[in-house]
C-alpha cells in the first residue's frame, strides 16, 4: 500500500461515515439527486447549491418551499421535494462557503460545446463550480464529478483546479471520483433508483468512498465500480451509441421515404426477430435530437481520443461513424422543412407568406426541457423563407427570443401548415376534424415529426399528409 492512500484512508476512516452532503447545480440532475440523497436515513442533511442569478435564482426560494422548479411531467419529484424540506433534511442556498461544512459535494453542472468542429467544449460553468468545491474544500472530503465530461478531465483539469484552490492534493488529502448521470427527464427518481451506476474514482479509496455515497439511493441498480477515466469513456460511449442508433433509425426512415414505403412497418419487422444471442435495438425516427447530452457528448468522446495523444489505428480518411450519426440527426429539422415545403407545393403554396403552426418546442414529449431542441432549427428555417410561425407547448413558458403560446387553438387558426415536432400526449387526441374547422383550409398540411397522427384519416379528410419515415403514403393524392 503506497503512502499517498495510506494516508487518505486514515482521513477517511477518522471523518467516519458520508453523513453531509452537497448537490451543486440545481437543474434536472441535481434536484432530483440531492432529493434522494436527503431521504436516504443514513444521510444527516443534504444542500443543494444555485448561484442566485437573474435567469436560476428564482429555484432556491422554490425548493425551500418545497416546490419544484421543472415543470414537465416528474411522478414523484413535487412530494419527495417537500418531504425532506419538511423534514429539515434539505435546503437550497447560494452560499457555497457552506461547502466546508460538507462530507461529500457532487458536481452537477452541465458542460456544452463552444465548437463542436473543433472539439472546444465550454467548461466556464463547470470550472467555476470546482473552483468553487476548491475554496472550501477540507482533508478527507470526497468530490464527485456528475457532468458528462471529456474522458481524462477528473484526473486532468478537475484535480488540478481543486489542488490548486484548496492547496490540498487529491489522492492523499481528499477523494475524488467521477459518477456521470444516467437520468431521462419524465423519469428522473426512477432512473437514478433503479439504473445501475458507474462510479469511478481516481485511486481504490476514492472508488470506495465514492460507493458509499451513491448505494443508499439505489433501490434496483446496482454500482459498477472503475477509473474515473472509464467512467467517463462509459458515460460518453452510451450516449454516442444511443445517438448512432438513433441515427441508423433516421436514415432507414428517409431511405423508405424514397423507396415508398412504411418505416414502422420495417421497424416491426426487424424488431421481432428475438432469441439467444440476437438483439435488434431499433429506436424510433423522428424530426431531430435535442437535450443536453445526445447533442455533444460524441464530441467529448472524440476529444477524449485526441487529448489522450496515442496513435489511433482507424481506415484511413475516413469520417467517424459517431460523427456523421451526428450529421444524420442534425438534418432531421431540415428535412422536416423540405417535407413541409413539399406539402405547401402541393396545394400551390410556398412557405414564404405561409402560417405554420409548431406543435412542440421541448426536445421530448410531456416536458419542460427545451434544451438544443430541434424545433429552433426547424422554425429558423420556416422565418428565414419567410413564413410566419406560431409556436404552441404545453409544458414550456420561456425561451429567449421566442414567445410561445398555451393557446393550442389559436396557434393553428387560419395556419396553412400544422407541424407536429414533439410528441406531447395531448396532441396525440389531435383529428381531423378539429384541425381542420381551426385551419379553415381546403387542404390544410398535416406534417408529422413524432408519428403521432393517423395518416389515413387526415388524408381521407382532405389534408395533405407528410410524415417521417412514411413513404406509403408521403406521395398520397389529394381527396
Amino acid at each position: 500500500m503506497n503512502s499517498s492512500f495510506s494516508k487518505l484512508r486514515t482521513l477517511l476512516e477518522k471523518r467516519g461515515p458520508i453523513k453531509k452532503i452537497g448537490v451543486i447545480g440545481m437543474g434536472y440532475v441535481g434536484i432530483p439527486a440531492a432529493v434522494l440523497f436527503a431521504d436516504a436515513p443514513c444521510f444527516d442533511r443534504v444542500l443543494g447549491f444555485q448561484r442566485n442569478s437573474r435567469t436560476s435564482g428564482h429555484k432556491i426560494e422554490m425548493l425551500n418551499r418545497g416546490e419544484s422548479p421543472l415543470k414537465g411531467e416528474e411522478p414523484g419529484l413535487e412530494a419527495l421535494i417537500r418531504k425532506v424540506v419538511s423534514a429539515g433534511k434539505f435546503e437550497c442556498t447560494p452560499d457555497f462557503s457552506r461547502i466546508s461544512e460538507l462530507d461529500a459535494v457532487t458536481l452537477a453542472i452541465q458542460t456544452p460545446f463552444a465548437n463542436s468542429k473543433d472539439l472546444e467544449p465550454d467548461f466556464s460553468a463547470l470550472s467555476e463550480g470546482i473552483r468553487n468545491v476548491g475554496r472550501y474544500l477540507k482533508p478527507g472530503m470526497l468530490v464527485v464529478l456528475e457532468s458528462t465530461i471529456t474522458p481524462g478531465t477528473t484526473e486532468g483539469m478537475a484535480k488540478q483546479l481543486l489542488e490548486e484552490e484548496s492547496g490540498l492534493k487529491a489522492g492523499e488529502d481528499f477523494a475524488l471520483a467521477h459518477a456521470p448521470e444516467r437520468v431521462m427527464v419524465g423519469r428522473l427518481l426512477k432512473n437514478i433508483r433503479e439504473h445501475d451506476r458507474i462510479v469511478g474514482g481516481i485511486d481504490e479509496a476514492s472508488k470506495e468512498r465514492a460507493v458509499e455515497l451513491y448505494t443508499p439511493v439505489l433501490t434496483e441498480g446496482k454500482v459498477i465500480p472503475m477509473s474515473a477515466t472509464a467512467a467517463e469513456v462509459t458515460k460518453t460511449t452510451e450516449n454516442t451509441f444511443r445517438d448512432l442508433q438513433i441515427a441508423a433509425v433516421n436514415q432507414l426512415a428517409l431511405y423508405c421515404e424514397a423507396m415508398g414505403i412504411n418505416v414502422y412497418d420495417v421497424r416491426a419487422g426487424v424488431d421481432s426477430l428475438k432469441g439467444e444471442g440476437i438483439t435488434r435495438a431499433v429506436l424510433w425516427p423522428g424530426a431531430g435530437v435535442g437535450g443536453h447530452c445526445l447533442t455533444k457528448d460524441t464530441y467529448h468522446l472524440e476529444r477524449g481520443v485526441k487529448l489522450a495523444g496515442n496513435p489511433l489505428d482507424y481506415p484511413e480518411a475516413s469520417d467517424s461513424i459517431y460523427v456523421l450519426a451526428r450529421k444524420v440527426n442534425d438534418f432531421m429539422p431540415v428535412h422536416m422543412y423540405n417535407l413541409t415545403a413539399s406539402a405547401l407545393e402541393k396545394v400551390g403554396k410556398k412557405v414564404e407568406g405561409s402560417k405554420i403552426a409548431m406543435l412542440g418546442w421541448a426536445f421530448i414529449r410531456d416536458s419542460d426541457d427545451a434544451r438544443n431542441t430541434p424545433s429552433e432549427p426547424f422554425r429558423d428555417l420556416c422565418r428565414k423563407a419567410g413564413a410566419k410561425v406560431e409556436v404552441h407547448d404545453p409544458y414550456v413558458r420561456d425561451y429567449p427570443g421566442l414567445e410561445i403560446s398555451e393557446d393550442r387553438k389559436e396557434v393553428l387558426r387560419n395556419a396553412d401548415a400544422a407541424v407536429i415536432l414533439t410528441g406531447h400526449s395531448e396532441y396525440f387526441s389531435l383529428g381531423p376534424g378539429e384541425l381542420g374547422e381551426l385551419m379553415g383550409k381546403k387542404h390544410p398540411v398535416l406534417v408529422d415529426g413524432r408519428n403521432v397522427a393517423d395518416p389515413e384519416s387526415f388524408i381521407e379528410a382532405g389534408f395533405v399528409y407528410r410524415g417521417i419515415g412514411r413513404g406509403d403514403k408521403n406521395r398520397h393524392n389529394i381527396k
